[in-house]
């Protein structure tokens, strides 16, 4: 097809369009000499029109259609048509195989250079353009290039050379015989898949008859099935080696670590064995050390929260608390605050188990009962190295509890995590852990807890109308507004997986310990410290905040629910 050309340059057709000023033009281009990007970017960038906005106008201007792929059925026998690796280099995907022609999508169907290479390659077929977003564009690379086929072909290839081998107890010596390669391959996509889909986890779990490989992905287990039980203890075997276990040792659990570098991404692997019935369980977390630290503002903390946490945190002395269940995010947070409290100006010495990120400048302390190097010995020996800020991983104990209470009284600032439901029972529980009240009113000074909840896909959200039950708790945390309040949720769509959410948001509580809290906790009474709590003109609780994601559309009905299961909303 001949290349759909402007008639003018982009900049002055939107101006003469009235869809942006002059004024605005002049702006994105000052910017765009300076970061080199190109102009439609720049001008979304800017917040001067939205993607959509740009690309039903460019393909008005072109004469193309503007298509939502999010709203179209994708099959990823047809994607392939157009490997993966020219698909992202290209940004551009096929949406329909029209057998003489393809219907392909691309975010910039101006780049003439892109047209002439897709040109050659999908020869001898015609190609007929559509404008797609190209956030969607790559939201559809993710679940259809994924390496499902990949997974499958691996395993069934490697079950054939189980077969054929002398090894039948699956050691080393199968592996020596060329079975290794094979296994390396198939880790090799089972990890490229699960970055791609930003798994945090991956489960390997062998069964009588099948193989079950499971990916959390937003907080939720999805699984594929492989029938080729029989190289559970193959992939088991080699990622033992990788993380320097004994490979011998098949009858207790066994922890270990390794790293890798996946598709750009440099890879912490966490890795637990443990011993099941039909062979060894494997459960890997994913950290991925290229991202980079989030900041406040990036962990989801709203602007007011986030205004009075870094007040905090600033103090020079006391202590903050993240609480919250495994899973919710509270390493994060610490890492954001510790990443801005990093400074050349301050001694900082953390106590982890794990080390999840290695910070430049921070003295970081890996736990190891072995050699009894626990919290509170690491703790202690770090009052004696003259740190201005300490991090406790987890206060576990009475011990670590009080040392870290102490070091909170005496000039330090100590950052550390609870496992606790909320905010207002995380103070109480210090003291049910042994430490007196008159400590714990005296140094703590501000308790964040925090949840994930899963967002609503953006690309296919719809209204939705609670029912009564649902209702009824709602009214509980809002009252009357709950029913003239609207409710979104995703119908389901390509680039959700079909599952009606797409990423999670952190939800916060935000308790900071003012005199009359002090003076409450000083005499152990639980009963007013909650009261003066509850009653604080600044303290939104947990199961509220929520219910405003979602009158925002920014969460649903479903996961506020699921939220206010886990905690007492009275």
């Amino acid at each position: 097809m001949a290349a759909p050309k402007l008639k003018m340059r982009l900049g002055d057709l939107l101006v003469h369009e009235n869809i942006i000023t002059n004024e605005q033009l002049m702006q994105a281009l000052s910017s765009q000499k300076q970061t080199g990007r190109k102009l439609g970017d720049t001008l979304i960038e800017l917040d001067y029109l939205s993607e959509r906005q740009l690309l039903q106008f460019l393909a008005q201007q072109l004469d193309v259609p503007f298509m939502d792929i999010s709203q179209h059925k994708i099959s990823p026998n047809v994607a392939i048509l157009l490997p993966e690796v020219h698909a992202r280099r290209l940004r551009a995907l096929i949406i329909k195989d029209k057998g003489a022609s393809v219907l392909l999508g691309m975010s910039d169907p101006a780049d003439l250079s892109g047209l002439d290479q897709l040109e050659r390659m999908l020869s001898p077929k015609r190609i007929e353009i559509a404008v797609v977003m190209e956030s969607q564009i790559f939201d559809a690379f993710d679940s259809l290039y994924r390496r499902t086929a990949e997974i499958e072909s691996f395993a069934s290839q490697l079950e054939e050379e189980y077969e054929e081998s002398s090894s039948f107890d699956l050691s080393t010596t199968f592996l020596d015989e060329g079975g290794d390669a094979t296994v390396g391959k198939l880790l090799q996509s089972v990890f490229e898949d699960a970055v791609q889909m930003r798994a945090s986890d991956i489960h390997i779990e062998p069964e009588e008859h099948q193989l079950r490989i499971r990916q959390r992905i937003d907080g939720v287990l999805q699984e594929k099935i492989l029938k080729e039980n029989k190289i559970a203890s193959a992939m088991v075997l080699r990622l033992k080696l990788m993380a320097g276990l004994d490979i011998s040792e098949k009858r207790i659990p066994q922890d270990g670590r390794f790293n890798l570098d996946i598709s750009s991404h440099n890879i912490d692997v966490r890795m637990s064995t443990m011993p099941v019935q039909y062979g060894e369980s494997v459960v890997m977390r994913l950290l991925d050390q290229s991202a980079g630290l989030l900041s406040l503002e990036q962990t989801g903390m709203p602007a007011n929260i986030v205004k009075r946490v870094r007040l905090q945190i600033h103090r020079p002395h006391g202590m903050v608390l993240v609480t919250g269940p495994t899973g919710s995010g509270k390493t994060t947070t610490l890492y954001a605050a510790l990443s801005e409290l990093n400074e050349a100006s301050k001694k900082i010495i953390t106590a982890e188990d794990p080390v999840e990120y290695r910070l430049p400048r921070i003295n970081q302390v890996q736990i190891n009962t072995k050699i009894d190097l626990t919290f509170s010995s690491i703790l202690r020996t770090a009052l004696r190295q003259d740190p201005d800020i300490m991090m406790v991983g987890e206060m576990r104990d009475q011990e670590t509890v009080e040392i870290g209470l102490r070091g909170a009284i005496t000039g330090h600032l100590v950052l550390s995590t609870l496992h606790t439901n909320d905010a207002i029972t995380s103070a109480l529980r210090l003291i049910d852990m042994g430490a007196a009240g008159f400590l714990v009113g005296s140094a703590l000074r501000a308790v964040v807890a925090q949840r994930l909840v899963r967002r609503v896909c953006d690309s296919c959200a719809i209204e939705y109308q609670a029912d009564e039950q649902e209702l009824f708790w709602l009214t509980n945390l809002a009252g009357e507004q709950a029913r003239s309040s609207k409710f979104m949720q995703g119908k389901g769509c390509q680039t959700c997986q079909y599952t009606g959410y797409k990423g999670r948001v952190g939800v916060f509580e935000l308790l900071e310990i003012n005199e009359g809290m002090m003076a409450a906790l000083k005499r152990n009474d639980s009963e007013l410290f909650s009261k003066l709590a509850m009653d604080s003109p600044s303290f939104t609780p947990l199961a509220r905040a929520a219910f405003d994601y979602a009158v925002q559309g920014t969460t649903t009905v479903e996961e506020v629910l699921r939220l206010v299961e886990t905690i007492d909303i009275n």
